[in-house]
């Protein structure tokens, strides 16, 4: 999988140490896969992942101590890190909607 947002990634490992050899050893695995379909995905990671609506799917890091949500366009081969965050962070989200990482367009006055 092609995957946007690595940025994202080292940003949060470097607020939150102890999870960088986990989400480093997260990203590896998935840039290696080329998954076709959700049940694909479920296959690969069985308990540690939960499939929502919208293409998108919840990654259990670190013993559940963080969560990765994604959206993943599964034709094209690419992933998109939505949110990251610990699980109390993500307790307060909506996983369905949330695009921590979105550019904001500011409207420029002439």
């Amino acid at each position: 999988m092609n995957i946007y947002n690595r940025s994202s990634i080292v940003d949060f490992y470097t607020k939150h140490s102890d999870s960088k050899i986990p989400l480093e050893i997260w990203y590896e695995e998935v840039s290696k896969k080329n998954w076709k379909s959700p049940n694909k995905l479920k296959d690969d990671y069985g308990g540690n992942i939960s499939i929502l609506k919208n293409s998108r799917a919840v990654f259990d890091i670190k013993g559940n101590d963080y969560r990765i949500v994604v959206e993943i366009n599964y034709e094209n081969g690419w992933l998109f890190i939505k949110f990251i965050g610990t699980h109390v962070e993500y307790d307060k989200i909506d996983a369905n909607t949330i695009d921590k990482y979105k550019k904001n367009k500011k409207n420029k006055k002439s």
